[in-house]
């Protein structure tokens, strides 16, 4: 079984290039401000959400494991 991950976007440091969006299509959405947000992380494979934070160019995105609350990205 898949872990559990929780997703956060520091909308102090997104700039919009909605990286993530193209990579993870279910897990991120655009705000009405144009930044990236949390949409369905279980829609999506780890993989890809992690996949998705690695190529945020501002490292905006954090990846945590739900249950144990380790930090998988950065």
């Amino acid at each position: 079984m898949a872990r559990k991950i929780t997703v956060s976007v520091d909308h102090d440091v997104c700039v919009g290039n909605a990286m993530c969006v193209t990579i993870a299509t279910k897990a991120f959405e655009l705000n009405d401000e144009r930044q990236s947000a949390p949409a369905n992380p279980d829609d999506d494979t780890e993989e890809l959400i992690l996949e998705a934070a690695e190529n945020c160019p501002v490292a905006a995105i954090t990846v945590t494991d739900a249950d144990t609350g380790e930090q998988l990205f950065p």
